[in-house]
């Protein structure tokens, strides 16, 4: 292949991703707007500026359109909770920093919490992605928990305790949210990174130390 020729293939590239990148943009949009049920590939194809035949090239359904948005979400979470690991020290301090680190992105970002749980307009029971997309960004939510699992292992939990512990702190995290993305919060007057702060404290003095 002549100069010339890879030039313009690296264009072409350049350009379908920069589409790509587009489309996705637009479709995080109008998922943030209507939710996963509320959306159509139309309205986000007439926010992206192409047809609704363009989006088929890249994606073959809205549920995968919202899989991209749900993944990318899931795998900012995970780069700030391993960055936060990453500056602990012991056992202790690497379970605190992953926990808050989780409750903290969330906290910044509700409305990648809305994403994650299809809370706007999709109720409390969404109908899902599909067996496969749901599985792989389950995984995906697992893998930015799983720095508390292993340091509830490295104070002395064994595997099933340690993965009791993850979902609490987990369950907690999400509903100390909700609370607090809905305003519910102010009718105890609490801050919800204190009540957030209090359950991992708590966690931590219930643990075995080695």
């Amino acid at each position: 292949m002549n100069e010339g020729a890879a030039i313009r293939r690296r264009g072409r590239y350049a350009a379908t991703d920069a589409k790509r990148e587009g489309i996705v943009a637009a479709a995080r949009a109008v998922f943030e707007r209507e939710g996963l049920n509320g959306a159509t590939l139309r309205a986000i194809a007439a926010e992206a500026g192409y047809t609704p035949a363009a989006l088929y090239f890249h994606f073959d359904s809205k549920e995968a359109l919202y899989a991209e948005v749900l993944g990318r979400s899931i795998a900012t979470l995970q780069a700030k909770v391993d960055e936060a690991v990453a500056a602990a020290d012991t056992p202790a301090q690497r379970f605190h920093a992953a926990a808050l680190a989780f409750f903290d992105f969330y906290a910044a970002h509700p409305r990648d919490l809305d994403l994650g749980f299809y809370l706007y307009r999709g109720g409390m029971r969404p109908h899902g992605l599909g067996r496969d997309r749901d599985k792989a960004l389950n995984d995906a939510l697992e893998a930015s928990l799983a720095p508390i699992r292993a340091a509830a292992q490295a104070l002395g939990a064994d595997a099933a305790q340690a993965d009791l512990i993850m979902a609490d702190v987990f369950a907690h995290a999400v509903g100390v949210l909700l609370l607090a993305h809905t305003k519910r919060i102010r009718m105890f007057g609490a801050s919800a990174r204190a009540l957030m702060e209090r359950h991992i404290a708590t966690e931590l003095a219930r643990l075995p130390r080695r």
